[in-house]
């Protein structure tokens, strides 16, 4: 690892807008902390969907070029040498990166870097979409859709200790419906759109379901909204698909569904919201209790490789940038 006094470090730097192969390995200056911030060596950061977005223009919360993509990371505080989690908002994929103070989390001992990046992003949105999104009730019954990634294995996890009586996961592969079963899944259905709300019912008991969670739109999200309940809530957290939707106030009335939107980045603006989030998933790391998937982890020059396998859905759980290789 270069050390702190150096002009440039090692990043991934993105100079036009396409598919994987615009990532490219370079030096660039050596980021400088404000008088809010601190400056953190990276040794992992974490793969997102919403890297891609960003590598390709259309990221919701925009991008400009040149850009180093990568959201969080996990390294140490060059002023105390303390390990710690860090949400950077973009420069993750970079030997040397800022963070503001407030978004700087200490890794309690015994939690591996790969485990606590997995904890910030998808632990975060994992515990948020019960407890701020759904509002899971006990005995309710729940859907993970993609529930072998990253927040879907997480998500997974989470349901029955929140209270859920019967959870139901969807994968893309008989490996990946296996993976979900031993997660703690009652019953696992392929995910395809095809079929989808059918597969739903008869997963459970033919009774429609009380909270489904989706991070791919589209026609996904119209197949599982016809096996909500009424007062079912479906919780959209992502665009995997990239298809629009359309939604009808008429509909609504008519089933009695909550539609909720949720995107971390406002939890991360509430950086309160992260701490709660994050001193539970500690806790339940520390227990046993809580298992993240660690998917891939890639050297800095095999970005672009870590992105075609997370759109490609060949991987499962998190997905890191070693940027020390």
């Amino acid at each position: 690892m270069r050390g702190s006094k150096l002009s440039a470090v090692r990043a991934v730097l993105i100079r036009e807008f396409g598919g994987p192969e615009v990532l490219e390995a370079a030096e660039v200056q050596a980021p400088a902390a404000g008088p809010a911030e601190l400056l953190i060596s990276v040794r992992l950061a974490g793969v997102n969907f919403a890297d891609t977005h960003r590598r390709g223009g259309s990221y919701i919360g925009g991008a400009t070029l040149p850009a180093i993509p990568g959201s969080e990371v996990v390294g140490v505080r060059l002023d105390t040498g303390e390990r710690v989690l860090a949400y950077c908002g973009a420069g993750g994929y970079a030997e040397q990166v800022t963070a503001a103070r407030e978004l700087v989390f200490p890794i309690p001992d015994g939690v591996e870097d790969a485990v606590a990046l997995a904890l910030l992003i998808q632990g975060c949105t994992a515990w948020h979409l019960y407890r701020t999104a759904a509002h899971l009730q006990p005995g309710e019954s729940v859907v993970v859709h993609s529930a072998a990634g990253g927040v879907g294995s997480l998500a997974l996890q989470l349901a029955h200790p929140f209270g859920a009586a019967r959870v139901i996961a969807t994968a893309s592969s008989e490996p990946k419906l296996a993976l979900a079963r031993e997660l703690g899944a009652d019953a696992a259905v392929l995910g395809g759109a095809e079929g989808l709300a059918e597969r739903l019912l008869e997963a459970n008991a033919g009774d429609p379901l009380d909270v489904i969670l989706d991070a791919a739109g589209g026609a996904v999200f119209s197949a599982s909204r016809a096996a909500l309940a009424p007062f079912g809530r479906i919780v959209a957290y992502g665009i995997s698909s990239s298809e629009p939707n359309e939604l009808r106030t008429s509909s609504l009335l008519r089933t009695s569904h909550g539609v909720v939107g949720f995107w971390i980045t406002h939890c991360i603006e509430r950086p309160g919201m992260l701490a709660v989030a994050l001193a539970d998933l500690f806790e339940r790391v520390a227990a046993g209790t809580l298992r993240p998937l660690i998917g891939g982890v890639y050297p800095l020059a095999e970005a672009a490789q870590a992105h075609v396998d997370l759109a490609a859905r060949a991987t499962t759980g998190k997905l890191a940038i070693d940027v020390t290789r």
